[in-house]
């Protein structure tokens, strides 16, 4: 009866009705599934705790909220019906077209005055409101929706969560993500609901974490629910998220809460991540750095009395800053530098290569740099082997100072001369070369005598190779002193 059509709002939508009536798959659904939703918006929209919390969807003019309707139920009932009752109603108006299904729009109106089929922003979330010509086609207003499209946007905050005085939906190109998430924000909502009722509060609970950290634990969860039934590696999705309100006084200007925040998970990324979390060669590894990232409680007198804010996991939120924060996302959490000048709740401020040397991991980086940033596998086999062979170097020579040089020389000049006077030394002692010229412009320059932009990026790859070795053959067990945690070593 029902599909999905790419539109984000619609789709959630659609995955709501289909979790609402405990099914998969919406071409399942039925009038009478389509009914039940109807029953359930009639009755509970009208009351707190829904009916104060959607108007931040459907503003203060929605039909459930509107106080002229208050002293007379069944008047609003009617009202409430033309919307969510309109998918039931023939259609005779075939010169309308829903912008959302292609079906025949609807013959009701939703509103007093206005065009039958015709939608604003008290029935759809980022409209404009009744009577105002700007972004509609020739001028005439509203949108021409089908009874079905309009009672699927009703049920479109029930599938999504409560997150700062906001709503945040999640839309995918693989519709079962879309339903996943759907599913699970109108179990907590239901739940949140009833508790609400219960104990005679006017509130839904907020969710239990922050948008993005939300976001990437159900997926993670669901992925590995999902490999345990079947090991079988598909296509990863995209993601994208809206964090949003319809409140006519948001400013749209406000850079700390605007009333639209979109949070996009490119393939490559979800790649990545649903790699890691699933695969056994991964899963412990990366748990244990996803571990170590959680939001810490704290202490300080101003803030603690904050006990119920929402979780965070920094390493998932700055999932979200990928492809370009690459870098940095390497240095913090595969390399463990600490960041600097971090809040005491920030685990980050706490990371120290001295205490964590074993979380270093080759294995995950190279997946995170074939996935994340596509780089060159040629590239990636010559950063391992120069780290291998400069791990065997000080390892065999026990050169601390070159060590010391390599990890914290800034200087470009610097650190190709402190290479050269290693591979020098480790010659002269009748060794083969510790890197030849073919592979160093290949890791460090992009031609002769021209460094690359980001040859400390490419510093810190070969680290991580050099560290994990150097830990697995105990060196670095035996040299912990000259591991750089000092506050020199802290970079932002």
């Amino acid at each position: 009866m029902l599909k999905f059509t790419g539109h984000p709002i619609y789709d959630v939508g659609v995955a709501t009705v289909t979790a609402f009536s405990g099914k998969r798959d919406p071409s399942e659904l039925t009038h009478e599934d389509l009914s039940r939703m109807a029953d359930f918006i009639e009755r509970e929209y009208v009351e707190d705790p829904f009916r104060t919390f959607f108007t931040a969807v459907f503003t203060n003019n929605a039909w459930f909220f509107q106080t002229a309707y208050r002293r007379d139920p069944q008047e609003r009932l009617a009202y409430g019906q033309r919307i969510t009752r309109a998918y039931a109603e023939p259609r005779r108006n075939a010169e309308e077209l829903c912008v959302f299904t292609g079906e025949t729009a609807s013959d009701n109106a939703f509103s007093k005055n206005t065009a039958p089929g015709r939608a604003f922003r008290q029935h759809i979330p980022l409209m404009t409101g009744e009577g105002l010509i700007n972004f509609y086609p020739s001028g005439d207003v509203g949108l021409p929706v089908s009874g079905k499209a309009i009672l699927c946007i009703q049920a479109f905050p029930l599938g999504c969560a409560k997150s700062g005085g906001k709503v945040l939906g999640v839309h995918s190109d693989r519709d079962a993500i879309t339903l996943e998430f759907a599913r699970k924000f109108l179990e907590y909502n239901l739940q949140s609901h009833n508790l609400a009722k219960a104990a005679g509060l006017k509130q839904l609970r907020d969710a239990s974490m922050t948008p993005k950290t939300l976001l990437i634990d159900i997926l993670l969860k669901y992925e590995e629910l999902k490999s345990q039934e079947q090991d079988v590696e598909g296509i990863s999705p995209s993601i994208t998220a809206y964090h949003l309100t319809n409140h006519g006084q948001s400013n749209p200007l406000d850079r700390r809460n605007p009333p639209l925040e979109i949070y996009h998970l490119p393939m490559e990324i979800t790649s990545f991540a649903i790699t890691v979390s699933t695969r056994p060669q991964y899963r412990d590894e990366f748990r244990a750095l996803s571990e170590r990232a959680w939001r810490l409680e704290e202490t300080s007198r101003r803030r603690r009395a904050r006990v119920d804010r929402p979780k965070m996991n920094y390493l998932y939120e700055d999932l979200f800053s990928l492809p370009d924060n690459a870098p940095q996302f390497v240095r913090r959490y595969f390399l463990r530098i600490p960041r600097r000048r971090a809040y005491d709740a920030d685990p980050r401020k706490y990371y120290s290569l001295s205490t964590e040397s074993g979380l270093v991991s080759w294995k995950l980086t190279q997946l995170f740099l074939e996935r994340v940033m596509l780089m060159d596998k040629e590239r990636v086999e010559e950063i391992r082997k120069l780290g291998d062979n400069l791990a065997e170097y000080v390892a065999g020579e026990n050169d601390r100072a070159f060590f010391t040089a390599f990890f914290s020389v800034m200087n470009y000049a610097h650190f190709r001369n402190a290479l050269i006077k290693a591979n020098l030394r480790h010659v002269r002692n009748g060794n083969p070369p510790l890197i030849t010229l073919d592979p160093y412009i290949t890791v460090f320059e992009e031609g002769y005598d021209i460094a690359r932009a980001d040859w400390r990026f490419s510093r810190d790859l070969v680290l991580i190779r050099m560290i994990e070795q150097l830990h697995k053959n105990g060196w670095l067990g035996t040299n912990k002193d000259i591991l750089p945690d000092s506050e020199a070593a802290k970079e932002e």
